[in-house]
């Protein structure tokens, strides 16, 4: 693979794809975040850490030797949030209730 041609994929890995693959992370992880005593937990620590989970995925990128291993371990991060907001969304969802009032 030429260097011209290693050089774009590392900036897209580094650039749109840390941002994509962080934005899926943020949408997957109230699926799995214990909700905690006031129960927005799950819903406010994923809008917090995505800043960071960004800046893990653009360092990975930058200064990794390896640009197959970089593209691993986004795409593994990608399916498995991708694969759980997925199910989410498949499950049915419940009958709405009528008051009886």
């Amino acid at each position: 693979m030429s260097q011209s041609l290693r050089k774009w994929i590392r900036l897209f890995l580094a650039g749109p794809g840390a941002v994509f693959v962080s934005l899926v992370i943020m949408g997957g992880m109230p699926l799995w975040l214990p909700r905690g005593a006031a129960g927005v937990d799950n819903l406010v620590l994923p809008l917090i850490l995505v800043p960071l989970i960004w800046a893990a995925l653009f360092f990975h990128a930058c200064l990794d030797r390896r640009l197959a291993r970089v593209a691993i371990v986004a795409g593994v991060l990608f399916l498995v949030h991708g694969g759980l907001i997925a199910h989410k969304f498949s499950e049915p969802r419940p009958a709405a209730k009528e008051s009886g009032q």
